[in-house]
């Protein structure tokens, strides 16, 4: 880390360029994509469940999970840390609770969403969604239960697929009425769909884009979609997809060859990763600690 401040993301929001921010699932994925430069980071329920348990994004995490992988990302990482909130967690009051955990672990933005509990991937069939009524007060909780007006709150409609994209409109305009600091409208279908939110929207919050690969939305780029007038743009689960189909590849071909000399090209050798990482600073620091050293 460095002694360079860093904005938070409310300031960098008010910039004209969209936000790019990559999934990450644990400290040391935030770690690199810090040093990659990018400005914040996202941490999706999807990522927890994927890689804490090796399970789907069926609703099977917790809050305290959440918090936990949370917390020590930003206990290594200054870059801002966006946070899937998934569906609160229960009512309202869990949703303050959860929002306080949050808050209290170093989330520059929480993100919660109108799904009926056991919630799912937003890109998977069969979701169901809470009432907007329901769904109003737990946006309102979560203002409520932050103590920073720094904390955003970012309120996730998933109706698209369940009600269609009026009434995904509907339900972000009642969310942005409640409190809401930036809004996310799942699963756009189109292009097109995409500018008529972008149009009714970006000019009043922040708007994020959610490229999932394979997903139901069209995948562009950061740029394009600041173009069509989203603010902030979010890969969730790729860096999940791509650390698993990399490491299948070395697993084969580790159990192959019995050696990963076929590999070593594409890893980084002992020293490398301890660079990456700090160790000769965090041993240095250790000695002057032992030694007395002021």
């Amino acid at each position: 880390m460095t002694g360079v401040a860093v904005p938070s993301l409310r300031e960098r929001l008010a910039q004209p360029c969209p936000v790019l921010a990559p999934g990450v699932y644990d400290a040391l994925t935030a770690l690199l994509a810090e040093q990659a430069g990018f400005e914040a980071l996202y941490l999706s329920g999807g990522a927890v469940a994927y890689t804490l348990l090796g399970r789907p994004d069926i609703g099977l995490t917790s809050a305290k999970e959440a918090v936990d992988v949370l917390a020590r990302i930003t206990d290594r990482v200054r870059t801002p840390v966006i946070v899937d909130g998934d569906t609160g967690f229960g009512n309202a009051l869990n949703v303050q609770r959860t929002v306080r955990d949050f808050e209290r672990a170093g989330a520059a933005m929480i993100q919660l969403e109108d799904q009926a509990f056991p919630k799912r991937c937003g890109h998977l069939e069969g979701k169901a969604l809470v009432s907007t009524a329901e769904m109003c007060g737990k946006v309102r909780a979560a203002v409520d239960a932050r103590h920073s007006p720094d904390t955003l709150i970012l309120a996730r409609t998933d109706a698209v697929a369940v009600e269609g994209l009026d009434a995904a409109i509907e339900r972000a305009e009642r969310y942005l009425e409640c409190g809401a600091d930036a809004l996310f409208i799942e699963a756009v279908r189109s292009a097109a769909d995409m500018d008529r939110v972008c149009g009714i929207f970006a000019g009043r919050a922040p708007m994020l884009a959610n490229m999932v690969e394979g997903g139901k939305t069209p995948v562009q780029s950061a740029q394009e979609l600041g173009e069509r007038g989203y603010r902030i743009v979010i890969f969730p689960g790729g860096t999940a997809r791509f650390v698993a189909h990399q490491l299948a590849g070395y697993f084969q071909s580790l159990r192959q060859h019995g050696t990963t000399a076929p590999r070593k090209a594409d890893m980084f050798d002992f020293d490398q990763l301890n660079g990456l990482i700090g160790t000769p600073g965090m041993l240095e620091l250790g000695r002057q600690y032992a030694s007395n050293e002021g």
